[in-house]
């Protein structure tokens, strides 16, 4: 495969249902098992030979280039731009126009995946001459297609409707915030309107447009696992599920100190973690710089700096 994809990361919004952890980190630097969730899909693009990657920021956007710089430390070149309002996924692939002259790939920085081949969805695009590729994945749960967009296909195997956020779900096939395009997709935006539901504009409708313009858009079933990290308790959940696919008991970051009578179970504990007494943590997540002064045992729990999150249990598998 002598074509190259250039990378696209979207990185701007401001998460406000996520509050108070976006307070002082954008969402996509938020971590899963000790690394933010945008340097997961970095490592991603770079593993099926992507090398250059523009990221669009917004929010706090001084932390996130200041962590990753030229990207030079993970072996890629990483450039920034600026989306100035947030008016939604379409309008932030607006911003790119001038910068871009070939097919990208792009994740929405605020979803966490597990891919298990975006080389096959690298493939389908340049093999087939698509429009459009989605990363898709059959969902049981008719919440989560609810939380991102439906999949309606043809017979044939194209897609022939996404439908954004739907209220009736008809579909199981769930699009999870990956894409390939083709630079089709600029004419497409140009003519996409404002939603009257959220007053953005929505990749969707701009996909749709594209669709009913004739360009081919295909599906590929590559994510084993994913969540949009919308509210706090689902950073939990990310951390948890890759702690098991790490096959690790617990994790702990760099100075951390633990109570020697303390017991971790199922947790990840970030840098510079004080837990003060013998307690059993089991299935929480406590962020860097955390003093933990409790002295009953802690479950489900969520703990910043700043506040402590109780989490119920989850029913996501």
């Amino acid at each position: 495969m002598t074509q190259k994809l250039l990378g696209v990361i979207l990185a701007a919004g401001k998460g406000s249902r996520i509050q108070p952890l976006n307070l002082y980190l954008p969402k996509p630097l938020l971590p899963v098992c000790n690394k933010p969730i945008i340097q997961y899909q970095l490592e991603d693009m770079r593993n099926i030979g992507v090398r250059d990657v523009i990221i669009v920021v917004g929010h706090l956007k001084e932390e996130i280039i200041s962590y990753f710089g030229d990207g030079s430390s993970l072996g890629l070149r990483i450039r920034y731009v600026e989306q100035q309002e947030t008016l939604g996924i379409a309008h932030a692939v607006a911003q790119l126009e001038h910068v871009v002259d070939s097919p990208f790939i792009l994740f929405l920085g605020d979803i966490f995946l597990v891919p298990k081949d975006l080389q096959s969805m690298e493939r389908m695009f340049w093999e087939r001459r698509a429009g459009a590729v989605l990363a898709v994945k059959r969902e049981k749960n008719p919440e989560y297609v609810r939380r991102n967009f439906a999949v309606i296909l043809h017979a044939s195997g194209t897609v022939t409707r996404v439908i954004e956020k739907p209220r009736y779900v008809t579909s199981d096939l769930k699009g999870c915030g990956v894409y390939i395009f083709d630079l089709a997709i600029f004419d497409a935006i140009r003519r996409t309107p404002r939603t009257a539901q959220r007053d953005e504009y929505e990749i969707t409708n701009s996909i749709q447009i594209l669709i009913d313009d004739g360009f081919p858009v295909y599906p590929a079933e590559v994510i084993d696992w994913d969540m949009n990290i919308t509210f706090a308790c689902d950073l939990l959940e990310c951390n948890c599920n890759q702690l098991q696919r790490l096959a690790k008991p617990y994790l702990i970051g760099e100075n951390t100190t633990i109570h020697p009578g303390a017991i971790l179970e199922g947790s990840v504990l970030g840098d510079n973690v004080t837990v003060e007494h013998p307690i059993k943590i089991k299935d929480s997540l406590i962020l860097s710089g955390s003093r933990v002064t409790s002295t009953q045992d802690l479950q489900r729990m969520l703990i910043t700096p700043e506040v402590s999150i109780e989490c119920a249990a989850s029913e996501r598998k």
